[in-house]
């Protein structure tokens, strides 16, 4: 498969003068995804769990509840200018039974900085959650809560070597860590860890707190909520979007999660002090 670093070189400069050296940077490849065949998205990622990113995405975006809403999904023949196979489309075979989303209304790019783009409106992108997150007893202690960024960091092994990557990370309300994906897109990192819990049979996950480690976007808001997420804790800010939309759900939203200072921007009854 593609590789997660890639190794070029720069000029380093510093008061004490220049010098040429190697650099490892985040890798950033784009992936097709197709269904029955026919592209459905391009979304520039990090190679590396594409199937879980796959799950994620068509979970997010309501074309599946369930790992046995998909059939199958496989890597197509997708080549560089060598013939080699860049490992870069993903056809998705739905089960029988799972309506196949009109192809040509959903196609759109999505990029590594701004996640979904081309939505015709807000509401286009207002799916509808399975789940009711108000009946999810979930309360984490504020302690445990900023234990969790350190613990994710812990994990992030490309993110060390480029200082490039986003992160996402699930987690049991004792602080247990369950799973942590990155990717250059922030939106990448969440499908994939979510990706990895619905074909684990985790969905929903309304024991379980998710962490990014970037803000925290309307977009992100709204894959917690559908995959059953009760509790979002990001290390930056939240949008004003972000924010009606979990208040409007019963997601408990949290916002600069550094150390143990917070801001709790909805669903506050979830976070006990320690």
């Amino acid at each position: 498969m593609g590789r997660v670093t890639a190794r070029r070189s720069v000029l380093r400069m510093s008061a004490t003068g220049t010098a040429r050296r190697p650099d490892s940077l985040a890798v950033e490849e784009p992936l097709e995804i197709r269904i029955g065949g026919r592209a459905l998205s391009v979304t520039m990622r990090t190679p590396g769990h594409d199937i879980d990113l796959v799950h994620g995405f068509l979970l997010g975006e309501g074309i599946i509840t369930s790992a046995q809403d998909v059939s199958v999904i496989r890597y197509c023949d997708g080549v560089d200018a060598d013939g080699a196979n860049t490992y870069n489309v993903l056809d998705v075979a739905l089960a029988p039974g799972t309506p196949e989303p009109v192809v040509a209304e959903r196609n759109f790019l999505t990029t590594s900085a701004c996640g979904v783009c081309g939505k015709a409106s807000l509401e286009a992108v207002r799916v509808r959650a399975p789940y009711d997150l108000t009946a999810s007893t979930l309360t984490v202690a504020t302690a445990v809560l900023a234990s969790m960024p350190p613990t994710m960091r812990t994990r992030q092994q490309a993110f060390e070597r480029t200082g490039g990557l986003h992160a996402a990370g699930l987690f049991t309300a004792d602080g247990a860590l369950l799973a942590v994906r990155e990717d250059v897109g922030r939106h990448n990192a969440v499908d994939k860890v979510l990706g990895w819990a619905l074909t684990a049979g985790g969905v929903p996950l309304s024991e379980a707190v998710l962490v990014v480690s970037g803000r925290a976007s309307f977009e992100l808001v709204q894959k917690a909520v559908v995959a059953g997420v009760p509790l979002l804790a990001a290390v930056s800010a939240p949008s004003s979007l972000a924010v009606d939309l979990a208040a409007e759900s019963g997601l408990t939203l949290v916002g600069f999660l550094r150390g143990e200072t917070m801001n709790v921007y909805t669903g506050e009854q979830r976070i006990k002090l320690a």
